[in-house]
């Protein structure tokens, strides 16, 4: 238990692939997997291309990306609906480590945070201080 880093319910995260550097992002424990914010998302062949949405990071705001797809799975929503999603397998920095993740593209307009950081990416590394924010940006 003392390998793992104690992180906060809001956390800063860079997916080094698409260069989406220090997006606010939300810890979620209840969520299975990580969620990242955009729109236009359109499947051609093994392709993958998105807008991203973050109003607060303007340079991506309305960025037209292409990734290869990682996969299409079912994922259940917060509202419970069932919703297949692309998937892409990124690099992303967090607490100044890199580590390699799953990423499913969704729309999340009416969400607060451009990503949501799930318990996959958590499970055996992470612990999760509800009463903490922004660990990842102390000390910098």
């Amino acid at each position: 238990m003392n390998d793992k880093k104690i992180v906060g319910r809001r956390e800063i995260i860079s997916i080094l692939d698409i260069s989406l550097i220090d997006l606010d992002a939300k810890v979620d424990t209840g969520a299975d997997s990580n969620a990242l914010h955009c729109d236009n998302i359109v499947i051609e062949g093994d392709m993958v291309h998105f807008c991203l949405l973050d109003e607060v990071h303007e340079s991506y705001h309305g960025k037209r990306m292409s990734m290869p797809l990682y996969k299409v799975k079912k994922v259940k929503s917060s509202n419970g609906e069932i919703q297949l999603r692309p998937s892409i397998k990124v690099t992303v920095d967090f607490f100044g480590k890199k580590y390699k993740s799953i990423i499913s593209l969704t729309n999340r307009a009416d969400m607060k945070f451009p990503m949501l950081i799930g318990r996959r990416f958590l499970k055996d590394r992470f612990l999760v201080d509800v009463s903490k924010e922004n660990l990842s940006q102390k000390g910098k």
